[in-house]
């Protein structure tokens, strides 16, 4: 799922194995991922996708000047959260440690890889009914 402020963007479903980099979309009041060969192509993370980073995450922080910068690893899972407030960012990344934070807060141009899909995801993907059915789009059988 892409965050809410990301739906006038085209995006897809992410990839195990592919490379991402994290960006600010033309038009657009958030960041967000996209492939490295698909710039203008949000990729778009199911909650529990694992990714990793090539480098120490790193995100801005309001506060940041006044803290010293924790390293917080290269390690994390897609989470959403706030999903009662229609209007503000969902997508979050928890982080090994267990804090959680905005995929909006993440600094450009960091490379990440998915390492894997939820299991659900995965199975489903094995059953293209069931995949469907999981995408919400209608599963047409024998009616007649």
């Amino acid at each position: 799922m892409c965050d809410y402020s990301l739906h006038q963007v085209s995006s897809r479903p992410a990839r195990v194995g592919e490379n991402l980099v994290s960006t600010r979309f033309t038009n657009s009041i958030t960041r967000g991922f996209t492939a490295v060969n698909e710039p203008n192509v949000a990729i778009c993370l199911l909650p529990g996708t694992e990714v990793a980073f090539e480098k120490e995450i790193e995100f801005d922080q309001s506060w940041s000047f006044f803290h010293k910068h924790k390293a917080v690893g290269t390690v994390a899972r897609f989470r959403q959260v706030n999903m009662d407030k229609p209007n503000t960012h969902h997508d979050a990344l928890e982080l090994a440690d267990g804090r959680i934070v905005l995929v909006h807060a993440l600094r450009e141009g960091q490379h990440a890889t998915v390492l894997q899909l939820p299991a659900a995801q995965r199975a489903a993907g094995d059953m293209p009914g069931e995949a469907a059915a999981m995408r919400g789009e209608a599963v047409l059988g024998n009616l007649r």
